[in-house]
């Protein structure tokens, strides 16, 4: 029997970058249903689950994460600029535009965006809070452009507070989290035991 995956990200997130690809890959793979859910990480998930802003966080803390990503970057084979221009960016917008995507296109379009956004931020230096660099990655996919404007839309600001409440009542506290019947498997190098999970229906 084919499983559901409860996709939570940050769309500025790194290592949701540095999975995005991988995952999307596992769950084709699989047959599962993926349930693509962009939460607000920093200002809603980090203060109730002990989690704090990278600039917060302490120096060696900082500094460690920089080397950890260049091992992932190069052990992937994976571009990934360390320092981007627009970092850290508020990826309220990103995240709400890839909610009307999926509402309206459906999950394999948000999945595609999901990628664009994320890549955007660490490889292309463009800034997700802009909307034209949002336009020009819905025209990149070939996706209405019209979706920035429902992206503002109440349904859409009420999904994004709902999904990351969900997000906080399923034990997440960090990204990218994969849900999958109640289990949580933080981050992307545990993409491994995703891919397990899975197999295993």
């Amino acid at each position: 029997m084919s499983l559901t995956v409860d996709y939570y990200f940050a769309p500025q997130s790194p290592w949701s970058y540095l999975g995005h690809q991988r995952f999307a890959d596992i769950a084709k793979a699989a047959g599962a249903k993926v349930n693509v859910l962009p939460v607000d990480l920093g200002g809603k998930v980090f203060p109730v689950s002990g989690g704090l802003p990278l600039g917060q966080r302490a120096p060696q803390r900082q500094a460690h994460r920089l080397v950890e990503l260049k091992r992932f970057g190069e052990f992937l084979g994976q571009p990934i600029n360390l320092q981007p221009k627009y970092f850290p960016v508020n990826g309220d917008d990103a995240a709400k535009l890839i909610i009307a995507v999926d509402l309206h296109d459906g999950s394999e379009a948000a999945m595609a965006l999901t990628g664009a956004v994320l890549r955007a931020v660490w490889v292309d230096d463009r800034n997700i809070a802009d909307a034209g660099d949002l336009a020009e990655l819905l025209a990149a996919l070939n996706l209405p452009a019209r979706r920035l404007d429902e992206a503002q839309s109440q349904a859409v600001h009420e999904r994004y507070e709902s999904d990351t409440q969900e997000a906080i009542e399923a034990g997440v506290f960090g990204a990218p989290s994969y849900v999958i019947d109640g289990e949580i498997f933080w981050g992307q190098d545990r993409l491994d035991f995703v891919a397990r999970r899975l197999a295993r229906g």
